[in-house]
């Protein structure tokens, strides 16, 4: 068995390590792949257009919209189901929207259309499953009948099931005449080869007159509709001028002219737009009626006036009596209860006969509310709305109604649905609705790097999907010194590091150029602390390689040099090019005449080189060098031998910078490192505070004061059992628990296991207990009450007789083995 899968691993690493060796060449290989695939895309396209340029003379600028469709099946990745969020393939089964022409999987369509047919009748329907509801398209919302949900797998002009991918057809496609009825419909059909998308406009030629009916000639189907730019001439509405713009499909506009024009009742004259001819004046009719005692009453009217209102038979105002009266004199009331119905539709009104209008219902009826939960004493005429509000949950599934008064009759959701799509980049636009928001209808342009290539995807695929190849040369600027990059294809990603020779000085005053390759940017291993990662499924969060500009080796190219004493002549690498002491020395003679300069061979600036200027001179006064640290010079002339010892006083503070010392400089410079720290040192305790908060505890010293800390801190374990002492500069170590505080946790996990342990044990004696005394009790109501009640008798005679023995056990041997060993003590006393 180990063998068996020790095969299967090393078969495993072998196929992992072919596909990482070929992954290099899969590029060159696409690129070389890509020309046949183009090449063979071109021949399809064009064989599925042909029977339509060649009515158009060559011009495929119609095709534009139906090509695209095209192009997006061809190439890998662009079309993409919007149910799914995955790609389309070839070989799938798929179902092109007769709206928006968008393709989706067969059997994400199906499911689709069943679930929105099932949300549409649980949200709407009283009679659950009994109505059947039309299912939109998941993109443009076109809305289709139960009986068009998808079964079967065709191509995208109907005519073939189930067509079988050819590499030399438009995937999903039957390679036969579309035939597809055009829209607008003409009469004519689709030419083009089975083809997703649109069908393009119609190419046919006909012989079809302007759009004002002048001048027949040849035109394309599609485009029917033309004008011939003269003037239009038909006789406009007002019937006396004509249209005077170029000719046009629709009817001519008004008259924009304006002529004098007499009102309707012939009265005035006044200039009018002589597209509206008819207008009546603001004056009253007046002439008189046919009754002799009245005039008409009616603003401007033509023809002849209406009869006098009065002179018909009329009634008292609340209509129960009749009355035939001259046109001069009124109705009077007739006196009796009006009686007609009030507004409210239920009670009539109470008051004797009287003209006008009637008062409103006041009388008080019990009034339900209009949610129908209380009722209330009030006037008719007024509705009664209480004050609760209706808790029911709208048609959203998500929101309460909370209207006031609700007669069950909720309004849909008036809010707006806000939750984030399935592309993470838009929000639903929708009122609140329930279910499952629509898959977002918006796309995007993926480009690639330099932009000559766009590949539009869905919302939300971009991140997922590659940019389109493109055949163009990258143009991004270059990102070292040279001035332009490597000539290379555009791509995604970074470019490739530049590989021309950098050719740069590297110093200023240094002629020579850098023979390496560019290094403006090279991987560079990350020197940042690595943090400890949790577990394999974390990654780290800085890279393990940067970009860095490296600058460029020292220059190499040696150049011949003279020391700085002209004793000899060396080469010398330029990047230390420059004069160099050869160690011997220097030889010059001091400007006293009598010594020569003993120092290391060294430089001397100007003057004359064979005197050594800058070395020691011989003056008046002596310019010896002082003891290091003697800030005084020699009072003396220029002397042989060591000057005298000097004879001041230094005046400066100590190391902690407290107190003022008085120094001899002989004594001062003198003496050696130690015995300098030491007289300049105050001795007291240096007033400094460590960066752990104490204070240094040593005596007042030079520099920076140490660190470590030897005050005694207290560090206890993890379970604050163990404390032990340290000094404060080893605090910060952890005092680990021994095998003590171990058992000690340990006990402790166990007296909870047993107190644990010991509350369930109580709780089922408990249990126990009372189960007994249940079944005790349900025995005692049965038929054997008195066999049972004697068997109690003798449990409790035998539970009695086992206290006793108990008793004896503990009380009565006691007291025998007492009484026996007073007895024996007894008879042997007396013995």
């Amino acid at each position: 068995r180990f063998e068996e899968i020790r095969r299967c691993a090393q078969a495993a690493v072998e196929r992992l390590a072919e596909s990482y060796a070929s992954s290099s060449s899969s590029d060159e290989e696409e690129d070389d792949g890509r020309a046949d695939q183009d090449g063979k895309r071109g021949q399809i396209l064009e064989s599925a257009f042909t029977s339509y340029t060649s009515q158009t003379g060559g011009d495929a600028s119609a095709l534009l919209r139906t090509g695209r469709f095209m192009s997006d099946v061809f190439q890998s990745g662009a079309l993409t189901c919007l149910i799914c969020i995955s790609s389309v393939r070839e070989s799938q089964a798929v179902w092109s929207c007769s709206s928006c022409f968008s393709l989706f999987h067969l059997p994400c369509i199906q499911k689709w259309a069943r679930d929105s047919a099932f949300l549409a009748s649980s949200v709407t329907d009283e009679d659950f499953g009994q109505r059947r509801h039309p299912w939109p398209c998941p993109k443009c919302r076109a809305e289709y009948p139960p009986e068009d949900t998808p079964t079967r797998y065709e191509c995208y002009c109907g005519k073939l099931q189930d067509p079988p991918p050819d590499p030399w057809l438009v995937p999903h496609s039957c390679g036969a005449v579309c035939q597809k009825e055009l829209k607008p419909t003409c009469g004519h059909t689709c030419l083009l080869l089975c083809h997703p998308g649109p069908c393009p406009p119609c190419p046919k030629m006909v012989c079809v007159s302007c759009m004002c009916g002048k001048a027949p000639l040849p035109r394309r189907c599609s485009n029917k509709a033309w004008s011939c730019q003269q003037l239009c001439g038909k006789l406009l509405p007002c019937k006396q001028h004509t249209c005077n713009q170029p000719c046009h499909t629709a009817e001519c506009s008004p008259c924009p002219r304006v002529s004098l024009q007499r009102c309707v009742c012939q009265r005035e004259l006044a200039e009018r737009p002589c597209s509206s001819p008819h207008w009546t004046c603001e004056q009253v009719c007046g002439s008189p009626l046919s009754c002799g005692n009245h005039t008409c009453e009616v603003v401007c009217h033509d023809g002849v006036c209406p009869p006098c209102p009065r002179s018909v038979s009329r009634g008292c105002p609340c209509g129960k009596t009749k009355s035939s009266l001259p046109c001069t004199e009124e109705v009077s009331p007739c006196g009796d209860t009006c009686e007609r119905p009030l507004s409210c539709g239920k009670h009539t009104c109470s008051m004797r006969c009287h003209r006008g209008s009637c008062e409103t219902c006041r009388q008080e009826v019990e009034k339900w509310c209009r949610c129908g939960r209380y009722r209330r004493l009030m006037p008719c005429h007024k509705e009664y709305l209480c004050e609760s509000k209706c808790p029911q949950t709208r048609t959203c599934q998500r929101h309460q109604c909370r209207r006031k008064c609700c007669p069950g009759n909720c309004p849909p959701c008036d809010q707006s649905c806000g939750r984030t799509l399935g592309c993470r980049n838009h929000k639903c636009p929708s009122s609140c609705h329930p279910g499952s928001c629509y898959p977002c209808p918006e796309s995007v342009w993926l480009a690639c790097a330099c932009g000559g290539a766009v590949l539009a995807v869905p919302c939300g695929r971009e991140r997922s999907t590659k940019p389109p190849r493109c055949k163009e040369t990258c143009r991004r600027p270059s990102s070292c010194h040279h001035p332009l990059r490597e000539e290379h294809r555009c791509h995604p990603g970074p470019c490739p590091p530049c590989r021309q020779p950098c050719c740069a000085c590297r110093v200023p005053g240094c002629s020579h150029t850098c023979p390496q390759s560019c290094h403006d940017e090279v991987l560079v291993r990350s020197q940042q602390v690595p943090v400890q990662l949790a577990g394999p499924w974390e990654q780290p969060s800085a890279p393990a390689f940067v970009k860095k500009a490296l600058p460029c080796p020292p220059c190499q190219v040696p150049i011949p040099t003279s020391c700085f004493g002209e004793h000899e002549v060396s080469p010398v690498s330029c990047h230390g090019h420059g004069r160099f002491s050869c160690g011997r020395p220097c030889g010059r003679p001091l400007t006293c005449g009598n010594h020569t300069c003993r120092r290391e061979c060294h430089l001397v600036e100007g003057g004359d080189q064979q005197v050594c200027a800058q070395c020691d001179t011989c003056e008046e006064g002596c310019s010896k060098p002082r003891p290091p640290g003697c800030p005084h010079p020699c009072l003396g002339p220029c002397h042989p031998g060591n000057c005298p010892p000097c004879s001041q006083t230094l005046r400066q503070r100590c190391h902690c910078r407290i107190t003022v010392l008085f120094l001899e400089c002989t004594k001062l410079t003198s003496a050696d490192e130690q015995t300098k720290v030491a007289m300049g040192s105050c001795n007291n305790q240096c007033p400094k505070q460590l960066s752990c908060g104490h204070r240094c505890k040593l005596v007042c010293h030079p520099g920076v004061c140490e660190e470590k800390c030897q005050q005694k801190v207290k560090v206890r374990c993890p379970c604050k059992r163990i404390k032990k002492e340290f000094p404060c500069c080893q605090a910060h170590q952890c005092v680990p628990c021994d095998d003590g505080c171990r058992e000690q946790q340990k006990k402790l996990l166990q007296e909870k296991e047993a107190e644990l342990r010991a509350s369930q044990e109580e709780e089922q004696r408990k249990l126990q207990e009372e189960l007994e005394a249940f079944e005790k009790r349900q025995q005692r109501g049965g038929r054997r009450s008195k066999r049972r009640g004697r068997r109690e008798e003798l449990d409790d005679h035998a539970r009695a007789a086992a206290t006793w023995r108990r008793w004896a056990t503990f009380l009565i041997l006691p007291l025998g083995g007492a009484l026996l060993s007073v007895a024996a003590y007894y008879l042997m006393s007396v013995q």
